[in-house]
C-alpha cells in the first residue's frame, strides 16, 4: 500500500514536471526539467498547506502562492508566471490524454493546478 502510494505521487509528480518544463521552455525560455521538477514539488507542498491552513477560501490563496513560487522560480513577472502555469495546465491534460489513450488512464499531476 505505501509503495503504491509512492510510486504514484512519484509519477504524478514526473507529469506535473512535464507541464512546467513546457510552460518554462515556452514562455520564459527555461530548459531545465529538473528545474521544473523541484518547481512541481515546492509548488505542489505550498499549495497543500495554504489550502490546509486557509480552508474556506484555500483554492484561491493557494493558486496565489502557487504563482508566487513560478514568479519566484523563473525568470519574468506575474504575468509569465501566470503564462507558465496556463501552459503546464493545457501540457498537462494534453499528456493525461495521451497517457489514458494508451491504457494508462486514472493518474494525476502533482504541483500543477488543476
Amino acid at each position: 500500500m505505501v509503495v503504491t502510494s509512492l510510486v504514484t505521487f512519484g509519477v504524478s509528480l514526473l507529469i506535473g514536471a512535464i507541464g512546467i518544463y513546457v510552460g518554462a521552455n515556452l514562455v520564459a525560455d527555461v530548459q531545465s526539467y529538473s528545474y521544473a521538477l523541484v518547481t512541481a514539488l515546492i509548488g505542489g507542498i505550498l499549495w497543500g498547506i495554504v489550502e490546509f491552513f486557509v480552508p474556506l477560501i484555500g483554492g484561491l490563496v493557494a493558486f496565489i502562492a502557487y504563482l508566487w513560487v513560478v514568479n519566484n522560480r523563473y525568470p519574468g513577472g506575474w504575468i509569465d508566471a501566470i503564462l507558465i502555469t496556463l501552459v503546464a495546465w493545457v501540457a498537462v491534460v494534453v499528456t493525461l490524454i495521451i497517457l489514458s489513450t494508451i491504457g494508462l488512464g486514472g493518474l494525476e499531476a502533482y504541483g500543477v493546478p488543476g
